[in-house]
């Protein structure tokens, strides 16, 4: 199990090591995004031949040069790399190549694609999945975590080997090259239009007055998570938003009525919330 990572003369050490080592890097990250607004990393593994397996907590290191040079130039290994290349571009470390080990088995047409499922289809290990949904966010970081997100790229290097050649085997290794290309180029993903519409039960919701009360809710809510560096959900359920777009509260002991506005989030800011319907009442 290798040492956390945690100061700048750790990271310069351990960049060393990934720059002596050789061949493409297997990288993963862990985010927090059930718990946090943002969708940044709060650590991040690497592993490659000659360097072994490398943790990094990145939210105490004001500077990440060393490893953003020892990252330039290898190919990156990742799975499923749409998800972790926002925020690994948020820190500007950027692949000059890629190797997305999920979207090469889809292209292979493997049934299921999950890194545990083709981890133990080729190689016959089965990885623990217990920590997936952890709040990354929270220091310090248990032993068993840091096990657990170590074993993600323990052994990706191997996973790519496999996949690379039954991609050569049928055939479809420049498809799978320009596959990889687009996803490193593509950028962040676009803005939702109306996101708001997704809120979970709108379907109950019933009229435009109602629906606007829906979006009034909805934004000072994400207004506020974003403030806060909080997951909506945490702030307020969208069942409390659904609640008050059908009710349409007026004062402090309407709102306190609905179920969904008795937790803390609902109670602490009552006001936001009966401001928004106000404004909504006003379309």
């Amino acid at each position: 199990m290798p040492p956390l990572i945690q100061t700048s003369a750790g990271l310069a050490q351990a960049a060393e090591r990934l720059a002596s080592g050789s061949g493409p890097i297997a990288i993963d990250t862990e985010r927090a995004s059930g718990f946090r607004y943002s969708g940044r990393a709060y650590l991040i593994q690497l592993r490659r031949a000659g360097a072994g397996t490398l943790l990094v907590d990145p939210i105490p290191i004001d500077d990440l040069a060393p490893l953003r040079a020892a990252l330039t130039g290898p190919e990156w290994i990742l799975h499923a790399a749409s998800q972790d290349l926002p925020c690994l571009a948020e820190l500007e470390l950027h692949p000059a190549s890629l190797f997305d080990t999920e979207l090469a088995a889809r292209l292979c047409d493997f049934e299921k694609v999950g890194l545990a499922s083709i981890t133990e289809q080729l190689l016959g290990f089965r990885l623990e999945k217990q920590h997936s949904a952890a709040d990354w966010s929270s220091r310090p970081l248990p032993h068993d975590w840091l096990v657990y997100a170590a074993l993600d790229v323990e052994l990706l290097l191997e996973l790519r080997g496999k996949l690379a050649a039954e991609l050569a085997e049928q055939g479809k290794t420049a498809w799978a090259e320009a596959e990889f290309e687009h996803v490193r180029t593509a950028g962040p993903p676009k803005p939702r239009k109306e996101p708001w519409r997704r809120t979970s039960g709108i379907h109950k919701v019933r009229g435009a007055k109602a629906l606007s009360r829906v979006r009034a809710v909805w934004e000072a809510r994400d207004d506020l998570a974003r403030k806060l560096d909080r997951a909506p959900g945490k702030v307020l359920p969208d069942a409390a938003i659904v609640e008050a777009a059908v009710n349409d509260p007026t004062d402090f002991a309407e709102l306190m009525s609905l179920p969904g506005f008795r937790r803390r989030g609902g109670r602490t800011n009552a006001r936001l919330w009966l401001a928004a319907l106000a404004e909504a009442r006003k379309l």
